[in-house]
């Protein structure tokens, strides 16, 4: 099999890490490893499959000769990813950036592979809540069209970095030894006010719009609508901050054109790849993020009709954002584009 020349930009953040974890467990074809991260991590050495890497620092050359490129994400991604492309790469980015620009295909593979011969030298993952939904949308959506989805996330501080994860770790011993639990990062490092996580929830991820909806809101029902390619498809959502450490738990609301029969939709989950089915209300199992993290496939269970109105039904979906959210599902285009022979 031909190896590529790889750069990994973010190498040392929770989703270059995950990049790492996941290049080795698969076996990723590459020839050379080229780690890239901001001046503060450049010097850090990590192990890819028994070889010690030292972590560059992201400058102008640094992605000459480089095929794929794989970006961790955040306002980076702006300044290098162009620089990238000019350089002969293939950039597939985590950040927000470019999911909405209608140049840059927005793809989950097991739902929109086609759609990557549509590059032209950027591809975009979309936001890890709105993957973890479309997974188990697609399987249904191919036996009946969706006209309305109401979704409500329920999602793990470590969609906001390892700090987050460290701020929850610090309020829990806080409060667990009397002390004041003091705020530093959520819901956003970025505004004026910080509430505690640890045995709270709250109902705000990024900023809020003039819509009254969150930017992560909004990103579930444009990114949806993309990569469906159906901009008829009605979504409204509301996300939540939960005191759970990894994987993000959604409960969806979806209104189809016609009626379904529940041992069809079962069957389209079980025979989907990336989807696994947990679902025996006898035996109590359904999905619950602290035993889907490390795991790349989104489960869902307590699959249902809503009696309350015509052709809609439920259902609980939990997947790791960090892995299938993320670092997996970019990994997956770079290994499509491969497996094709499309880079």
């Amino acid at each position: 099999m031909k190896k590529y020349n790889v750069a990994i930009l973010g190498a040392t953040g929770a989703v270059g890490t995950e990049f790492l974890k996941l290049i080795e467990e698969r076996d990723f074809p590459f020839a050379e490893l080229r780690l890239l991260a901001s001046a503060r991590s450049a010097g850090t050495q990590l192990t890819v499959k028994g070889k010690t890497y030292t972590v560059q620092e992201a400058k102008e050359d640094s992605f000459n000769g480089i095929d794929i490129a794989l970006f961790a994400g955040g306002s980076i991604s702006k300044e290098f990813a162009p620089i990238a492309v000019k350089a002969g790469a293939v950039v597939i980015d985590n950040s927000s950036t470019f999911r909405m620009d209608p140049e840059v295909p927005l793809i989950v593979p097991e739902i929109n592979p086609q759609a990557i011969l549509k590059h032209k030298g950027i591809i975009a993952n979309p936001n890890c809540s709105t993957i973890i939904m479309c997974m188990a949308l697609k399987p249904l959506y191919d036996l009946a069209r969706i006209k309305r989805i109401v979704v409500s996330t329920y999602q793990a501080v470590s969609g906001a970095g390892k700090e987050g994860i460290d701020e929850l770790t610090d309020e829990t011993k806080a409060y667990a030894e009397g002390r004041e639990m003091i705020p530093h990062i959520l819901p956003s490092a970025s505004l004026k006010k910080h509430y505690p996580i640890a045995f709270n929830l709250i109902p705000q991820i990024d900023v809020f719009l003039d819509n009254l909806y969150s930017k992560e809101e909004m990103k579930m029902v444009n990114e949806t609508q993309k990569i469906f390619d159906d901009y008829d498809m009605r979504i409204t959502a509301t996300t939540v901050r939960v005191p759970v450490y990894r994987s993000h738990s959604e409960s969806v609301n979806v209104e189809f054109e016609h009626d379904l029969d529940l041992a069809d939709m079962r069957k389209a989950l079980e025979n989907f790849p990336g989807v696994q089915l947990q679902d025996n209300l006898e035996e109590q199992i359904y999905p619950m993020p602290l035993y889907t993290s490390d795991k790349d496939d989104c489960y869902v269970g307590r699959l249902r009709r809503d009696f309350s109105n015509p052709n809609t039904f439920n259902f609980w979906v939990v997947g790791d954002q960090i892995r299938k959210g993320a670092a997996l599902n970019t990994l997956q285009i770079a290994e499509c584009m491969i497996q094709n022979g499309w880079v």
